[in-house]
């Protein structure tokens, strides 16, 4: 989210969706049941572009014509490139009619770490919204809002401040607020209390991002996926006031038909305590629980769990649109 945790490859990157079978109905009095194969290649494309002064990353996948533009948040480091994969899944799930765009987070990319500087959450939002104004502002297509983990905090900032652009909020894993009764959260919130160490281990984390990208994918799968979690130094360490504030329950509720939250059955940064907590404040919100074991918080750092979440959302959209 903030520090510079795990700077994502600068270098070009692009990847080429899988083909897909669509079933076109044949002419009345022909068996509807035969398929055609229709390819659908896109490439995700990674590019850097200049936003109020920072460098950001965007990995996007754009259709010919859509309806509906999808903009991911990332969750912390904000390395847009682990969601390469649930990207390249929900646009295939979608059938092509919408565009998908992952826009990283400030000070996320190795060719421009700003100095050092440590960003607010407040910053972060803003950034985000910047985005949005310069790369969607002469576009009339209605934008949905998909956040992870911290990113689903900014998702729901963003849909307060633009509810007549952004149609739907879907947080995944969301971390909205301080989990008080998680012991990972409290020793990450010691450390907090002293600038040095926070600022020192976090450096120390933002070097991973020097190892190639699928080492890097299996460091923070393996040993920081379950403690450190996707969110954690940064989070905690920068923002402990500010979420610490009770979330927003009444713009919630005033738009709970537009809002959405997947839940892990084992997830400290996105407990059950919140689920029970929106289920009271906002009973009309689309919540779901993972609890088959098929994914976690670190969904995007592998493909299985990419594909199965990005399954979830693709259902959730297709809900939405038929409810309209």
């Amino acid at each position: 989210m903030l520090l510079r945790l795990f700077p994502s490859i600068a270098r070009p990157f692009s990847v080429s969706s899988r083909s897909r079978l669509y079933c076109a109905s044949r002419e009345m009095g022909q068996d509807s049941s035969e398929c055609e194969v229709i390819q659908v290649k896109r490439r995700a494309t990674l590019r850097l572009c200049n936003v109020s002064s920072y460098a950001t990353e965007i990995l996007e996948i754009r259709a010919d014509d859509p309806t509906l533009h999808v903009v991911v948040i990332p969750g912390n480091p904000g390395v847009v490139l682990f969601y390469k994969e649930f990207l390249q899944s929900l646009y295939e799930l979608l059938g092509g009619t919408a565009s998908v765009t992952a826009v990283g987070h400030i000070s996320q990319t190795k060719k421009s770490w700003e100095h050092g500087r440590l960003f607010s959450l407040q910053e972060q939002i803003n950034h985000k919204m910047d985005v949005i104004k310069q790369e969607l502002q002469n576009n009339e297509v209605p934008i949905l809002l998909v956040g992870h983990s911290i990113g689903s905090y900014i998702s729901v900032e963003m849909f307060k401040r633009s509810p007549e652009k952004v149609k739907y909020c879907i947080g995944l894993y969301p971390f909205l607020a301080l989990n008080l009764q998680s012991r990972k959260q409290y020793i990450i919130g010691k450390i907090a209390e002293s600038r040095i160490l926070c600022v020192v281990l976090s450096f120390i984390v933002a070097l991973l991002g020097l190892l190639p990208i699928r080492l890097l994918r299996l460091i923070v799968t393996t040993f920081l996926g379950k403690f450190w979690s996707a969110t954690a130094v940064d989070a905690v360490c920068s923002h402990l006031v500010k979420l610490s504030e009770t979330p927003d329950w009444a713009f919630m509720r005033e738009n709970q038909h537009k809002i959405a939250f997947l839940f892990g059955s084992d997830d400290h940064w996105g407990p059950l305590q919140m689920f029970e907590e929106i289920s009271k404040q906002v009973p009309d919100a689309a919540l779901s629980i993972e609890r088959e074991g098929l994914t976690d918080h670190g969904f995007c750092c592998t493909e299985a769990g990419s594909l199965w979440v990005a399954e979830h959302v693709a259902k959730l959209i297709k809900n939405q649109k038929a409810s309209q």
